[in-house]
């Protein structure tokens, strides 16, 4: 019997949630072949454990653990319920995780002190099957100021840097440019290159990346094929959209449709 996967996958400016389960009577999640990918990522039990095994370092029987990017590893689930934070390496974010987690080793237990509540939330979130993907986006942006406090920040964006964002969303499946964004509120490129890093802690080109994969999860998830989720969030083909996924994530963006 094969594995059928239900939960939730969001995504927000440089980090991506995903939480999975499998329902009684299906088959267990096998072990991961060993990948990499070029996020931080931090994976959560919410019920039973896993082990990540790295080339050199592993964390087994773990409830949280985390790997550093670009770091080859293997994923077994013990347990019906996984919690995948994913975090780009180069925004505010990341870095703080790569310098507060990876001091000693490149894949890292983690205490389930750190997480407080969030471990039950989550869980409760994806046997609920009512919320929203704002509130799992909400429950993944307070993991991620629990693991790097001051990383996420309160306020808003200047409106500029909004605009600009909100212009380049609605612009995914064609050419979008910085230039061109800069040129809709004002600035010059080079003004606008410096305020969007320094407002969101993001070069505006990995920003738009983040944006274009979470259109397309979002459009492969509601029952597009791949290739038309690829053209919608403008990526030239399925291939580009798969092999830039795979670098991000370590997984093929066709064997992520959850129900």
């Amino acid at each position: 019997m094969a594995t059928k996967a239900f939960g939730r996958m969001v995504f927000w400016e440089g980090a991506g949630l995903w939480v999975l389960g499998i329902r009684p009577g299906d088959a267990p999640y096998p072990k991961t072949a060993f990948h990499a990918h070029h996020a931080v990522q931090v994976t959560l039990a919410l019920d039973g454990t896993f082990t990540l095994e790295g080339r050199e370092h592993h964390a087994a029987g773990a409830v949280a653990a985390a790997v550093a990017p670009d770091v080859e590893h293997a994923f077994e689930a013990h347990g019906a319920a996984v919690a995948h934070l994913f975090v780009d390496p180069d925004g505010h974010a990341g870095r703080e995780l790569r310098r507060t987690l990876f001091s000693s080793a490149d894949v890292v237990p983690l205490a389930s002190e750190r997480l407080g509540a969030l471990r039950a939330q989550l869980h409760a979130g994806l046997q609920g099957r009512r919320r929203t993907d704002e509130s799992f986006i909400e429950l993944g942006r307070a993991l991620l100021g629990q693991l790097a406090p001051g990383s996420e920040r309160d306020e808003r964006p200047e409106v500029r840097v909004r605009r600009m964002s909100a212009w380049a969303a609605a612009r995914l499946d064609a050419p979008v440019s910085l230039a061109d964004a800069a040129a809709h509120v004002g600035l010059s490129t080079g003004r606008a290159r410096h305020l969007f890093v320094e407002q969101t802690g993001l070069p505006f080109r990995t920003y738009l990346l983040w944006l274009r994969l979470m259109r397309a999860v979002e459009l492969f998830s509601a029952g597009s094929s791949l290739t038309d989720a690829a053209h919608g969030a403008g990526f030239s083909d399925s291939s580009h959209l798969s092999r830039t996924f795979r670098r991000m994530f370590g997984v093929a963006a066709d064997s992520l449709r959850v129900s």
